[in-house]
């Protein structure tokens, strides 16, 4: 959703915020600001629309600051406009603060400064914070050392719901502060100069080293000194973390779009994931859990929870879990999950998923589940996420970044990653035949270069993406794990192309759903289960007597004729289908947002880490 960047160096600040911004845009967001603490004033130049606009405001050339925040804001308080957008700045022009998340007490908060003589210039939550700030900061021995923390502290506390915040003062032209409660930031460090963003490849160019804050402590970030507090103001200290990610991967490489760039990622995604985890001796590592048999043998149930394409990506995982683990186990949406009371106890065991690792519905969950008494993983894509924090256990799928709003190889990477968590606790329970395991760990180990085959599929999709592109309506069949695939399939679709799109059972069409078939609508259906595949076809049958087109999926060997166009992809185990069968779903929405000539990295309404309830 919203990002945040701030520098604080010996360097113009204006040219490392725009950029920073531009970094951040694939999270989605309808205006953009910067502000830097100049000679004598505070700058603040910010205007709706899009970040390249702020380039042509007047004035910003001039601005030689070496202390600024940047921000780009996805509406939530207030329509988006040069008004609403951040940063915001107090009455009397001497605190400029960006802020994410949503302040659910900002009416009451504002209601008390008005009275105390404040105005406010915009409809948004966040105006609240320099206002507040200020009101402390009179309280308090103006421009003595601690007086501009102590304010900032104060003010925050008052806050409730959630936020990451920035703040410069123009009595501390030295200084910058930060806090994060619910809400993701992450400081990048350097001898001479540091940096602040919601995201890690914002700065990812500029350094490798992070700190990563928990909720409610701050830091005073100098020049070439970073100072970490508590919420009691007590000094704390922190790791740096070095992250592993190359700067160059958080770029578009020759490729026309993120997206494209990170669907023929997936290899690698894919080998990186594996890593050390999997070895060709078949020696599986996932020894950070820590469980012993004693403690598995407890548990009575599994829960995997997650929003949107993690959610699918646990959907599949179920599977190999129950198949191999003998463990019943659900698929939760994380923001039903936590208000519906869900029956977990300590012989719970919880796995959390999310790209990002700050994806509110999900922590909240993680937190419900933990208050149970339930053990809790997590798996996230990025080191020091908020989630790997909040769980008992967590582990990671090495897919580098992902820029494209749309998910692709993190959503592969997780599959993978949970088929190697079900092995790993398949052999500590023993529940299943060595054989089994054995020949699942091999065709692990064969999915890089199996994916590098299928993705040669690419222009046969992309050819019959041009024959159905102007379509309104879809729908995506599969039977067993395939159906999984079918609901990631349609998720995509409808995400980037804004296509309307249905994924069923394939046996429940002929219960509701084939009513909406009619002469002429596309079907994709997704058959690699050869224990379902004759049921499947009869399926498909139905709505080809109806008049529908077909886009047939398949490792199978079966008679292409009946279908407009049958897809082969490589043949491997039914728990690890969909890791291939979705590459050719992926390019399928792909070519046809850009036959439609949508923005495929940044959909309309869409973040890509939904960081608010």
């Amino acid at each position: 959703m919203c990002g945040i960047v701030g520098y604080i160096g010996n360097k113009k600040a204006t040219p490392i915020l725009l950029n920073g911004l531009s970094q951040l845009e694939y999270r989605g967001y309808d205006s953009a600001g910067i502000s830097t603490i100049e000679k004598d004033k505070i700058s603040l130049m910010k205007d709706k629309g899009r970040v390249k606009n702020l380039y042509d405001l007047t004035g910003i050339d001039s601005l030689e600051g070496t202390v600024g925040i940047a921000h780009t804001r996805w509406a939530t308080h207030g329509k988006p406009s040069k008004e609403n957008s951040h940063p915001h700045m107090d009455n009397s022009n001497t605190f400029s603060v960006v802020h994410n998340g949503i302040i659910e007490n900002y009416n009451e908060l504002r209601a008390f400064l008005t009275d105390k003589g404040y105005n406010f210039l915009s409809e948004t939550d966040s105006e609240v914070i320099p206002n507040l700030i200020h009101y402390y900061y009179q309280k308090e021995n103006k421009k003595e050392k601690g007086s501009f923390l102590t304010a900032f502290k104060n003010a925050c506390l008052d806050l409730k719901g959630s936020f990451s915040i920035a703040g410069i003062c123009l009595d501390f032209p030295d200084n910058m502060i930060v806090v994060r409660k619910d809400s993701p930031l992450v400081i990048g460090n350097s001898e001479t100069e540091n940096y602040i963003s919601s995201d890690i490849p914002a700065i990812l160019s500029f350094t490798k080293k992070f700190y990563f804050l928990n909720d409610l402590e701050f830091a005073v970030l100098y020049r070439d000194n970073i100072v970490f507090f508590d919420k009691n103001l007590s000094i704390i200290h922190k790791e740096c973390q070095n992250i592993s990610w190359n700067a160059s991967s958080a770029e578009k490489n020759g490729f026309d779009d993120y997206m494209l760039k990170e669907i023929y990622e997936q290899p690698t995604a894919i080998r990186e994931t594996i890593g050390f985890r999997l070895q060709e001796d078949g020696t599986c590592n996932l020894d950070e859990l820590n469980f012993s048999k004693p403690y598995l043998s407890l548990i009575n149930q599994i829960y995997i929870i997650a929003c949107g394409t993690a959610m699918h990506a646990g959907l599949a995982g179920k599977v190999c879990i129950e198949k191999l683990c003998k463990i019943p186990t659900q698929v939760d949406i994380a923001s039903e999950f936590r208000y519906r009371d869900p029956l977990i106890d300590t012989s719970t065991l919880c796995i959390f998923i999310s790209q990002s690792g700050e994806t509110a519905d999900t922590i909240a969950a993680l937190k419900l589940a933990r208050s149970k008494g339930a053990k809790t993983i997590a798996i996230s894509n990025v080191i020091g996420s908020s989630i790997t924090r909040e769980a008992d256990y967590c582990i990671y799928t090495h897919a580098g970044p992902e820029i494209a709003v749309a998910s692709t190889k993190a959503y592969t990477s997780q599959i993978v990653l949970l088929n190697i968590l079900a092995i790993h606790l398949a052999e500590i329970l023993e529940t299943q035949d060595p054989k089994i395991i054995s020949n699942l760990k091999k065709e692990i180990l064969q999915l890089p270069k199996k994916i590098e085959e299928t993705l040669k599929c690419s222009e046969v999709i992309k050819s019959f993406a041009k024959t159905v592109y102007s379509e309104k309506d879809m729908f995506f069949l599969g039977r067993g794990i395939d159906e999984t695939v079918a609901r990631e399939a349609s998720l995509k679709l409808k995400e980037i192309s804004y296509i309307h799109s249905e994924s069923y059972p394939a046996g429940e069409l002929k219960h509701g759903p084939i009513a909406l078939i009619e002469n002429g609508v596309t079907v994709i259906g997704i058959l690699t289960d050869s224990t379902l595949v004759e049921k499947s076809i009869s399926n498909i049958q139905e709505v080809i007597t109806r008049g529908a087109k077909t886009l047939i999926i398949t490792n199978q060997n079966i008679e292409n004729s009946m279908f407009d166009l049958v897809v082969k992809i490589p043949q491997t185990s039914p728990f690890i289908s969909p890791i291939l069968s979705v590459v050719p779903m992926q390019l399928f929405a792909y070519y046809i947002s850009k036959e439609k000539g949508l923005d495929v990295d940044k959909p309309r309404n869409l973040a890509k880490s939904v960081t608010v309830e």
